[in-house]
């Protein structure tokens, strides 16, 4: 019985505080290195949640690099099983949006265009620049229009 108590309280406690429950001071060891993970946001977050430190890779600040000397091992299941690097093949991100913006009409392709200056107006210049860019690798079309109307409503510097 006792077993099964300290297996309640402690996944009692996890549901009612939240992920995080282990940051907050009273639950977390003293003197016992913290564990620094990708996990951002959720319940009971007492840390300063990173700040404002972007949580995506690739980033053109250097955080959260990959590291595939922790990658899981590759697992034999009929043939190998193993992570597949998308980057490889970039064509796989720009071949379907460029399709889907041929087949739009002039009316859907400049309210796609203006809906995407509006959006990104506010971010870095270099987002807004590799945004573009990935755009014009779409559609020469898409870039151009993206360009263009940042430019118009000031989202892209001359």
């Amino acid at each position: 019985m006792l077993q099964g108590r300290l297996f309640s309280y402690g996944d009692t406690a996890r549901y009612r505080l939240g992920i995080n429950h282990n940051q907050i001071p009273v639950n977390y060891l003293r003197g016992a290195k913290l564990v620094n993970t990708y996990h951002r946001d959720g319940a009971m977050r007492v840390d300063g949640n990173q700040g404002s430190v972007p949580g995506i890779e690739p980033n053109n600040f250097g955080r959260w690099s990959e590291q595939p000397a922790y990658a899981d091992p590759a697992q034999a299941v009929g043939s190998t099983a193993d992570r597949f690097d998308c980057r490889e093949d970039d064509d796989n991100y720009y071949q379907q949006p460029g399709d889907l913006f041929r087949l739009m009409t002039s009316e859907q392709q400049r309210a796609l265009i203006e809906n995407t200056a509006r959006a990104i107006k506010g971010a870095r210049k270099e987002t807004v620049e590799k945004h573009i860019a990935n755009c014009t690798k779409a559609d020469p079309a898409y870039g151009e229009g993206v360009h263009k109307a940042c430019k118009a409503i000031g989202a892209l510097s001359a």
